[in-house]
């Protein structure tokens, strides 16, 4: 007989079971503990890896007295940076949308 016991922790299991605590190596996340797939872990370390050689290339074009490209690149890499954050939300909206959507039974 199924209880209400028993389901919830059917669902305790299916959440440790599908959670994976990774180690934060992300510079610009704004939480260390996200539930996230390695994909995703590997998506946003090549985009920080990306904004950060844009703020290595703005600092030399600054070295070199090239100040419009410098503040071209910093304004692009602010760019990247707000668009990673906006797809990080939306990521995690529609992982936790999903996951409400999961019968208890999982």
């Amino acid at each position: 007989m199924i209880t209400r016991s028993k389901l919830a922790e059917q669902l305790r299991d299916y959440q440790i079971r599908s959670k994976h605590d990774w180690a934060s190596v992300s510079f610009f996340s704004s939480t260390s503990n996200l539930a996230s797939s390695r994909v995703d872990v590997a998506i946003f370390v090549i985009w920080e890896l990306v904004i950060l050689a844009f703020f290595v290339f703005s600092a030399v074009s600054l070295y070199f007295r090239h100040f419009r490209l410098a503040v071209f690149l910093l304004c692009f890499t602010l760019l990247l940076l707000l668009c990673m954050k906006i797809t990080k939300q939306v990521r995690l909206a529609r992982k936790k949308q999903r996951r409400m959507l999961l019968p208890l039974s999982m």
